[in-house]
């Protein structure tokens, strides 16, 4: 599996989500949100942002460029 897709997934979870809340907050159906979660579809950028603001993080951080989750930065 690759990285992202574990990423998103255990983000989630630490949080103690399902994948229900996650896709409630994109704006999309939880099996759409399944897909990117499994790698079935790939993840739009705008939703890697969103995801990455949700989650206080930074995408470079979901997409395994760092192994620090870096706090997302805020202006």
């Amino acid at each position: 599996m690759a990285i992202v897709y574990q990423r998103i997934r255990d983000l989630r979870e630490d949080h103690d989500l399902n994948q229900t809340q996650v896709a409630k907050m994109l704006n999309m159906s939880q099996t759409g949100y399944s897909k990117y979660e499994t790698g079935e579809n790939d993840i739009p950028t705008s939703v890697l942002i969103r995801l990455a603001a949700f989650y206080n993080t930074s995408v470079d951080y979901l997409l395994g460029l760092t192994k620090e989750p870096t706090p997302y930065p805020r202006s």
